[in-house]
């Protein structure tokens, strides 16, 4: 239970790092004061995101009033899936199914490292949250950090969290979930 406690407050101190002021992301300041969108373009850990973002028509709705949680891969995130995959993926025809995997990186709501926490402290150890594509994301603690589970049952590390937006907060994951 000392373990647990640890933990969680942990979680919670992560869920106040929302205090730090321009958080650096893929070498660039995230302004609390720009939308998810805006903070995204300067990231040059996620260009690949930014470009699937573009090709699936959702730069309005992530520059939109929100609040969006979002689970932002990174580069070497998409690098791991196989050969080919996200270039198909951004043809117009596949448009449909990009947008379910983007979708299904986006939770409504503002929820902080914090918030995942304490929903996992009431949960046995297990937080989920139902993603704007319509499954679920589970989350469980490992470590000092948090690991998203798909529903494939994939695993993916919140590397950076907190990252708070005008109309959201942004997490960076190093692995695509996918539905």
């Amino acid at each position: 239970m000392k373990i647990f406690s640890a933990s969680l407050a942990l979680g919670l101190m992560l869920g106040s790092a929302a205090a730090i002021a321009n958080p650096m992301v893929g070498g660039a300041a995230m302004y609390s004061t720009r939308n998810i969108v805006q903070n995204a373009v300067n990231s040059k850990d996620h260009t690949t995101l930014v470009a699937a973002v573009k090709a699936a028509s959702l730069v309005d709705t992530l520059s939109g009033k929100g609040p969006f949680t979002v689970f932002a891969p990174t580069d070497a995130a998409f690098a791991k899936l196989p050969a080919g995959t996200v270039e198909t993926l951004v043809k117009p025809e596949n448009k449909a199914m990009l947008t379910k995997i983007l979708t299904y990186h986006v939770v409504p709501g503002r929820i902080t490292a914090g918030q995942i926490a304490a929903m996992a402290a009431r949960g046995h150890g297990t937080a989920t949250l139902k993603t704007v594509e319509g499954e679920n994301l589970r989350f469980k603690k490992n470590g000092n950090g948090w690991v998203v589970v798909d529903a494939k049952g994939d695993r993916s590390t919140i590397t950076i969290a907190n990252v708070m937006q005008s109309n959201g907060v942004i997490h960076v994951v190093d692995t695509v979930l996918m539905p």
